[in-house]
């Protein structure tokens, strides 16, 4: 019996693609501008006033005027009360404290460092902050013990600190498309941590072997960046299931790999690899395997025998005409945008490609043609 080969050839759809991520991005950027301005945002920041002057005790008399709430901070600057208020409201969908959550959400370009007052929020549990100016993550950060979720995609945050060890809790760490050159060791301390997300800083060459001691995570994400091998780490993390290290400079892969026991999903695409080992025939759990086809020479042929559960997924580089509308350079305008946009389309068609009952059970060979 043949195998069934899958051809799809993205490339005429692309600019297309691209247009819509556009206009869909400009209707939601009015969409927010509308919300901003109609009544029912008033009346969310009147309420949100009225709680704040009554948690900090300011009598009602300063913040109503004639039975109205009146919304101007300079009212209450002068009664120094409230010195965070005027911070705190100044992008109501930046920072959303729901007690009930334990939740700290902070966004917004203007936002140069973290408010002084999270500092005081050492209960909370979840921290969400992305597309800020962020450049530090505080050394406080070490008192936050119930920490368990640390999203922080999208700033311009360029290292970590030394106490992130402490959070001995932690399971979610985003640091993806940042500015980050390394990873602290101390971060092995956080034996807890089910995920690891280092994609799209570009500058990251390797990670310290303390993380080794790591043994909860099951996914790691470090696409996007400068490693020239697996790391070490990597390879003794026994309950890794997912692992993206694509858009790299990996040259091979180790003999060893088939320690990763319990890998899921191995994503190799956009890297100089010329032959895969035949040690990925002996990884019991691996389903999914992709990598960029033109580069490679030598394939083991029982990664293609329909007897393996393996979907092998081959992605052709090669450059190939395009319909490129006029828009796609304002949506892609540097290396990292590009790769942000790359990594949603591959999410996309990996979600497609298990959610398909008519894929084959054995093995599906995918020549995909991207163009950025």
């Amino acid at each position: 019996m043949g195998h069934q080969v899958i051809i799809f050839d993205f490339s005429v759809i692309r600019g297309l693609w691209e247009t819509r991520v556009k206009k869909n991005k400009e209707r939601q950027k009015k969409e927010k501008e509308r919300l901003e301005k109609s009544a029912l945002e008033r009346i969310k920041q009147e309420w949100n006033l009225i709680l704040e002057c009554r948690r900090k005790g300011i009598p009602q008399s300063k913040y109503l005027k004639n039975g109205f709430v009146d919304i101007n901070e300079k009212n209450l600057d002068t009664y120094g009360k409230a010195p965070q208020l005027k911070k705190n409201r100044a992008l109501p969908d930046g920072v959303n404290k729901e007690q009930n959550k334990f939740i700290f959400q902070l966004s917004g370009e203007q936002w140069m460092e973290l408010p002084d007052s999270l500092k005081e929020q050492t209960y909370l549990k979840e921290w969400h902050v992305y597309n800020t100016s962020i450049q530090t993550i505080p050394a406080y950060i070490a008192l936050f013990q119930d920490l368990r979720v640390l999203e922080l995609s999208k700033n311009q945050i360029n290292h970590l600190p030394a106490e992130i060890g402490c959070l001995k809790n932690l399971k979610v760490l985003n640091v993806s498309f940042n500015n980050l050159k390394s990873v602290p060791p101390e971060l092995g301390d956080c034996e807890n941590l089910e995920k690891l997300d280092l994609s799209g800083n570009m500058e990251i060459t390797e990670l310290p072997f303390e993380l080794s001691n790591l043994k909860q995570l099951t996914f790691v994400d470090v696409s996007a960046n400068k490693f020239h091998s697996i790391p070490i780490c990597v390879l003794r993390m026994s309950n890794l299931q997912w692992l993206d290290i694509s858009s790299n400079s990996l040259k091979d892969l180790p003999e060893d790999i088939d320690r990763l026991e319990e890998l899921q999903t191995l994503l190799l695409q956009k890297n100089k690899l010329t032959y895969l080992p035949r040690a990925l025939v002996n990884m019991p759990k691996l389903s999914l395997l992709v990598v960029s086809g033109d580069d490679l020479v030598e394939i083991p042929t029982a990664i293609c025998e329909s007897t393996t559960g393996l979907k092998f997924v081959s992605l052709k580089d090669s450059p190939v005409e395009t319909i490129v509308c006029e828009d796609t350079e304002e949506i892609i305008e540097n290396e990292r945008e590009r790769e942000q946009v790359e990594k949603e389309f591959m999410k996309a068609y990996l979600e497609d490609l298990r959610e398909r009952e008519s894929a084959p059970s054995y093995t599906t060979k995918v020549m995909l043609s991207l163009q950025l």
